[in-house]
């Protein structure tokens, strides 16, 4: 969810500070259009070079960290952060006011340690003179790893209150973290649970997720004698993910048309299509929401962009109220375990398995998810009797004709990324050059400020993403070290005694996961931990991913705090427990499917082994 500011509250703001903030914004959008070009450019150069443009992978994974962190401080200066819902919860007033002071003074004081970590590893590289490539130092992408966990924390104490009174005591979480992250051992002698508690309970009461396990990683090092840069290292570590560029590339792309008026091509096609069978506009409605979902990679985004269109397109063809509010609340995830969803690229990255061999584990799981609600939408429309639009080819040919361009773009992708013609990170940037030549300059639907909006709008989600992968795997690296991974393989060799009750555990796991972490964590903290255990069970990694993923995605509908119940309840200003009611039905279809996809690997492999990619 985001604030809104007045026009005339921009206006007021001191020049300096509008200047400010103006090159904040141009800086990261100068990033993703650089992370957008230099694959492009390689492209191009390879037809004529051999080997490309020298030094182009290393920047392009430079920068995406670089984009991420600035992200993430603009994420922090709009109120964006991940964070748990459960803040919903708290009465407004003197409780709630409380509440926040106390998660931004928590939240304050991670920052703050992460950010002197990031300070100690940019003097490390600094003496070292180590380069990214043509003679750019790496210091200066940890630099922004330093001053944007100082943005964060500054903001957080900004945003806490809006009185001076409020926010002088949340700034005593900066002066904390300070003095924890410049006095070495100061916690190898005391037990650090006490304050990981005080982070659980801060994130509880509102403070961004990235808290929970930034702090928890940091704190748990500390304890051990360490410093906060070993956290600032393993953040570092992204820098070196070969496919990660790809994910905020083809967000970028999700934004360009989410900018433009592809939402009502697509739905006049579809209808044109579906429309005269029972339940059609409800067809419509889950099939766009997939098809948004794929390239934005969030839930909530394709139902805050796509409710104010889809909502009242079914309240007018008849469908009932309950209904339509459930319908569109599940279908906002639906398109996650379709190629190139984040989640899916994401799980490849932690993983270590093929991203374009998961792109094709996905299909079929995919189309069966959709295929149960599409089930029940047919179903709704013949005890309703909704209304049904009338097949006409003329209306088909004319629509299928204007969508023609939006209609081309998973054909495009998939045929240059599965015909060899470029990377996953170069199809990607391709991605976000197509659907800006359609948007931009094939139909006009915006003109130079709505590019600028779709890349502020990718740099903040992607930052308020990026920025919870970096501490989760400070996180991971800690467990890692622990042994964590080894000991849960021990525990379930000696209390799982066959296949079924392992994956019956972990669906049950996952839902639990799914329900109070966003997905992008749970993939860098959790998949780590049950692949050593699923491969002793002789489950195969790309069947995991796929059970984990739809997992996860169920989870973005289960009460109390799943995300998509909070964000339809916004987007549609609707009680919660309204939403859960709506919702349940679609919670019960979709568990369904995920309990078939999970005992039936066929689902997922058999595709791969047709075409021998397994």
């Amino acid at each position: 969810m985001s604030d809104s500011v007045p026009v005339a509250a921009i206006g007021a703001r001191p020049p300096v500070v509008r200047v400010l903030r103006g090159g904040e914004e141009l800086v990261a959008n100068l990033a993703l259009a650089a992370m957008v070009l230099l694959p492009l450019a390689e492209i191009v150069v390879r037809l004529v070079l051999t080997g490309g443009i020298p030094g182009s992978i290393p920047f392009v994974q430079h920068l995406t960290l670089c984009v991420g962190f600035l992200g993430a401080a603009l994420a922090a200066r709009e109120g964006k952060l991940i964070a748990l819902a459960t803040t919903a919860f708290i009465p407004a007033g003197s409780m709630r006011q409380a509440a926040e002071i106390f998660a931004a003074f928590v939240g304050s004081g991670v920052s703050m340690i992460l950010a002197t970590g990031a300070y100690d590893l940019m003097l490390f590289e600094m003496e070292d003179g180590t380069i990214i490539a043509s003679g750019v130092p790496v210091w200066i992408a940890v630099l922004v790893l330093a001053v944007s966990f100082t943005a964060i924390a500054l903001r957080l104490v900004w945003r806490a209150a809006p009185s001076w009174g409020g926010r002088a005591l949340a700034s005593v979480g900066i002066l904390v973290g300070l003095w924890l992250g410049n006095t070495d051992g100061i916690l190898e002698t005391v037990p650090v649970w006490p304050l990981i508690s005080l982070v659980l309970i801060a994130a509880v009461l509102g403070a961004p997720i990235f808290t929970i396990l930034g702090g928890a990683a940091v704190l748990l090092y500390m304890g051990d004698g360490d410093l906060p840069v070993a956290v600032a290292i393993r953040t570092y570590d992204l820098s070196i993910q070969s496919h990660l560029p790809a994910i905020p590339l083809f967000t970028l792309a999700g934004f360009i048309l989410a900018e433009g008026n592809a939402s009502e091509r697509l739905l006049r096609a579809f209808r044109a299509g579906v429309g005269w069978i029972p339940g059609g506009t409800a067809i419509v409605c889950v099939v766009l929401c997939a098809f948004f979902t794929v390239f934005t990679g969030g839930s909530g985004v394709t139902i805050l962009a796509l409710g104010g269109l889809l909502f009242p397109a079914l309240l007018r063809d008849g469908y009932r109220d309950r209904f339509s509010l459930g319908l569109l609340t599940a279908s906002g995830s639906l398109g996650l375990l379709f190629a190139p969803a984040m989640p899916l690229i994401l799980y490849a990255i932690v993983a270590q398995v093929a991203p374009d061999d998961l792109f094709v584990a996905g299909v079929i799981p995919g189309i069966l998810l959709v295929g149960l609600v599409v089930a029940w939408s047919v179903r709704e429309g013949r005890v309703t009797g909704a209304g049904r639009h009338p097949f006409g080819w003329p209306e088909l040919r004319a629509a299928l004709w204007e969508a023609k361009w939006e209609l081309s773009i998973p054909f495009v992708v998939l045929g240059v990324l599965f015909g060899g013609f470029a990377t996953l990170v170069e199809t990607a940037a391709f991605t976000a050059l197509y659907c800006t030549i359609i948007q931009g300059l094939i139909h006009r639907d915006f003109a130079v400020a709505g590019l600028h909006r779709a890349f502020r709008e990718c740099v903040v989600l992607v930052g308020a993403v990026i920025v919870i992968l970096g501490v989760a795997v400070g996180f991971t690296a800690y467990l890692g070290d622990a042994d964590v991974p080894f000991l849960v393989v021990e525990w379930a060799n000696a209390h799982i005694g066959s296949r079924l009750m392992f994956l019956l555990g972990l669906n049950l796991f996952l839902l639990l996961v799914g329900c109070v972490m966003d997905i992008f964590s749970a993939t860098v903290v959790v998949v780590p931990l049950i692949v050593p255990v699923a491969l002793q069970f002789g489950i195969h990694p790309l069947h995991l991913g796929i059970i984990f993923i739809a997992n996860l995605e169920l989870g973005y509908l289960t009460p109390p705090v799943g995300l998509n119940l909070f964000m339809a309840s916004y987007r549609f200003n609707r009680p919660l427990l309204e939403v859960y009611r709506a919702s349940l039905p679609l919670l019960a279809i979709l568990g369904f499917g995920v309990l078939i996809i999970t005992y039936v690997p066929w689902l997922t492999l058999g595709l791969l082994d047709w075409l021998g990619r397994i």
